[in-house]
């Protein structure tokens, strides 16, 4: 456990819980990210001119976990949890009205299910699909990574202009 509370990732596991344990670690930030902040602060788009709020990310990440996970790599068809927008655009990035307790819920279950798709596959080069794409969890794993750190380095920004809060 590292001093703010999030576990850290082995430094001589295998490859597998490499793969989970950093994921886990950048699942963990996203949510120390948000931690301790009103509904209005998670809403809050605060760094112009994007439109990306704390609670956006949370959303749009749990959409991630879904298609990535539950589609792609289990051949489940599962639903948008926000949809799309008239023009196309991302709902889950719409979140003047969202519930953040909504929110939360839907991405700790996204995560969960992600969770027991990675743990009951037999190997990293299981295979999974996407239209006429093909992967394998190794790389979906690895690209969840860089997702999650992407928009955890968004959060930085966002949390900073908020309550001034920075750090890892």
């Amino acid at each position: 456990m590292d001093p703010i509370g999030r576990t850290e990732p082995s430094r001589v596991a295998g490859e597998r819980e490499s793969l989970t344990g950093f994921l886990d670690y950048q699942r963990e930030t996203l949510e120390m990210k948000c931690a301790g902040l009103s509904a209005g602060q998670l809403r809050a788009q605060a760094v112009a001119p994007s439109g990306m709020s704390l609670l956006g990310l949370v959303r749009h990440l749990a959409e991630v976990e879904r298609g990535w996970f539950r589609n792609g790599m289990n051949g489940e068809e599962a639903p948008s949890y926000w949809g799309r927008l008239p023009d196309g655009g991302f709902a889950e990035f719409t979140v003047d009205e969202a519930d953040p307790d909504e929110a939360f819920a839907v991405w700790r279950e996204a995560c969960a299910r992600s969770r027991a798709i990675v743990d009951a596959a037999p190997s990293l080069d299981v295979l999974g699909h996407y239209e006429e794409d093909e992967f394998t969890l190794r790389y979906v794993l690895t690209h969840m990574i860089e997702e999650y750190a992407r928009h955890n380095g968004h959060a930085d920004l966002l949390r900073e202009n908020i309550d001034g809060s920075t750090g890892e």
